[in-house]
């Protein structure tokens, strides 16, 4: 029973190590991974609006005012409020 445990054992090391060695030759070395937003950021977040036609929020820099509405679109500013 002690050499079928050992024997068993031994397989499944070495289907471990060859997992991880295909596994270490499909993944690029120089693959780039995004970098985490820290403190030392400089990008902003952007205040959000909501489109008075339709209700979605989109970025300020996105909408369209028009009447001291925001409108997420020409032709929702055109349409007008959502009755």
């Amino acid at each position: 029973m002690g050499k079928l445990i050992f024997w068993f054992l031994v397989i499944l090391f070495a289907l471990f190590a060859a997992r991880l060695l295909v596994r270490s030759q499909m993944t690029p070395p120089t693959e780039k991974r995004p970098a985490p937003r820290g403190k030392n950021d400089k990008r902003q977040a952007e205040s959000m609006v909501r489109c008075a036609h339709c209700g979605i929020h989109l970025p300020r820099s996105e909408a369209i005012l028009s009447d001291g509405q925001t409108w997420c679109s020409q032709d929702h500013a055109r349409l007008g409020m959502k009755q």
